[in-house]
C-alpha cells in the first residue's frame, strides 16, 4: 500500500507541467470530458474557464458523472472553483465516505467566473466514461442577494438584467455613490421663540452622508436655551472623540460639542440670540439620532408701580423683553405725559432692559375741575 502511494506521488510529479486551458464566454454551453461518451484517456490536465458579464452568476449541473474512484479523489478528479475559492471536488460514481459525486446538485458561482478542472493520472485500470455538464448565465438579483451593507441600497433597490439601481424616498437625494440617500437640510431657519428640532427621520435611523445646518435666529434681547431629549444615539468611537458622526453648536462666540454617543448633552444655556447647529453623518451606521426643544428668555426690565389713581395691566412680578403694559386711570382722571392727555397708555420692555417710556401721571380731567368750581362762582355773584 505504501509503495502504491509513492508511485502515485512520483507519477503526479512527472505529469506535464502545463495545463490546457479552454476559455468559454458564451451565456450557456456544455463541458465534457475528452472523448465523451467513450472512456477518457490517462494523463489529462484540462481546465475550462467560464466567464459571463458582470451582474450574472454561473449555474453548473451534471447530466452524467463517472470518474475513477480513489481515497479523497487523489487519482482522477474534477475540481470546481471560482477565482481562488474551491467550491467542490468530485470523483467516483457514487457518494462514499471519502468520495463525492455531483448527482443532482446545482453549483452556483459566487461571481461571474467559474473554472472546471479535470485531471486523470497515469493509469486507468478500468474504463470510465467521464462526465457531461451544462452551464448557463443566471441574472443576479442584487436587491435580494446583496447582504453587504457597503453595497446595499439605503431605501429602494430595483433589479434589472445584469444590474440594479437605487432610489430614495421623497425628500431625500441619491448620493454620488448611487446607493446612499442623503438629505438637503441647510435651509432650516427657526424664528419662533420656542420650537423643536430633530434629526431627519427621528426616531428612525438618520440619513448617511449628510451635513445638516439648523439655525435659530431671534431678535437681539433674547437668549436661547437648548434641551436635548434623553433619547440620544449618534455613532461614536471608544477611543477617538466623535470621528464619524457628531453635533456641533455655535452660539455667538461660544462653541459647544462635538457631541456623539448615547449620553444626551442635556440643557445648554447658549447666552445668545442666534444659534447654529451642525449635524454631520458619514456613509455608514444605523443610529437613531436626536431631538431637542429650544426656548428663549428676554432681557429683564425693572418692576413698575401703578401711578396714583391709576392701574397697570397685566400686573406681573417681572417683565422681560417684548412684554408690554397698558396703563389706565380711575374715572374722572386721565393720563398726562407732558402737554398730552391719554385715556390709556402703553409702554414696552426693550432689548436693553429699559422701558420705552416713563410712567405718566393720572390727573383730574379739565371738565371735572370746571364743573366743581361752578357753585362757588354762582355764590359769589349772588352775594355781590
Amino acid at each position: 500500500m505504501e509503495l502504491t502511494r509513492v508511485i502515485v506521488i512520483l507519477a503526479q510529479c512527472l505529469w506535464p507541467l502545463w495545463t490546457q486551458v479552454i476559455h468559454l464566454t458564451d451565456m450557456y454551453g456544455t463541458v465534457k470530458s475528452p472523448n465523451f461518451p467513450e472512456s477518457y484517456q490517462k494523463e489529462i490536465d484540462l481546465q475550462w474557464n467560464i466567464t459571463v458579464p458582470d451582474g450574472y452568476q454561473i449555474r453548473l449541473y451534471f447530466m452524467h458523472f463517472d470518474i475513477e474512484p480513489s481515497y479523497l479523489c487523489e487519482y482522477d478528479y474534477l475540481k470546481v472553483y471560482s477565482d481562488s475559492e474551491e467550491l467542490a471536488v468530485f470523483c467516483g460514481k457514487e457518494n462514499t465516505d471519502t468520495e463525492q459525486v455531483p448527482a443532482d446538485d446545482v453549483i452556483m458561482s459566487p461571481r461571474n467566473v467559474l473554472s472546471v478542472a479535470f485531471r486523470s493520472d497515469f493509469s486507468n485500470e478500468e474504463r470510465y466514461s467521464g462526465f457531461e455538464a451544462h452551464f448557463s448565465a443566471v441574472d443576479v438579483d442584487e436587491c435580494r442577494d446583496r447582504n453587504d451593507e457597503d453595497l446595499a441600497c439605503d431605501h429602494f433597490c430595483h433589479n434589472y438584467i445584469s444590474g440594479f439601481y437605487c432610489s430614495c424616498r421623497y425628500g431625500f437625494l441619491l448620493h454620488s455613490d448611487n446607493r446612499t440617500c442623503k438629505v438637503e437640510c441647510n435651509e432650516s431657519v427657526y424664528t419662533e421663540r420656542s420650537g423643536e428640532i430633530t434629526s431627519a427621520d427621528f426616531p428612525k435611523p438618520y440619513p448617511k452622508s449628510s451635513d445638516c445646518m439648523y439655525r435659530i435666529e431671534l431678535e437681539e434681547g433674547f437668549q436661547i436655551t437648548l434641551e436635548f431629549d434623553d433619547t440620544f444615539d449618534i455613532e461614536d468611537h471608544p477611543e477617538v472623540t466623535c470621528p464619524y458622526d457628531f453635533i456641533k453648536i455655535n452660539a455667538g462666540d461660544k462653541e459647544f460639542g462635538p457631541f456623539c454617543g448615547e449620553q444626551s448633552p442635556g440643557k445648554i444655556q447658549t447666552g445668545s440670540n442666534t444659534v447654529n447647529i451642525l449635524f454631520h453623518s458619514d456613509n455608514s451606521g444605523e443610529n437613531l439620532g436626536w431631538k431637542l426643544t429650544y426656548t428663549s428668555t428676554g432681557s429683564e426690565c425693572s418692576p413698575l408701580a401703578a401711578p396714583l389713581n391709576g392701574h397697570l395691566e397685566p400686573l406681573q412680578s417681572n417683565y422681560v423683553f417684548k412684554d408690554h403694559i397698558i396703563m389706565t386711570c380711575d374715572p374722572g382722571y386721565s393720563l398726562r405725559q407732558g402737554d398730552e392727555e391719554f385715556e390709556h397708555y402703553q409702554i414696552e420692555c426693550q432689548r436693553d432692559g429699559k422701558w420705552s417710556s416713563d410712567v405718566p401721571l393720572c390727573k383730574k380731567k379739565e371738565s371735572q375741575r370746571r364743573h366743581r368750581s361752578l357753585p362757588s362762582i354762582l355764590t359769589n355773584q349772588i352775594l355781590s
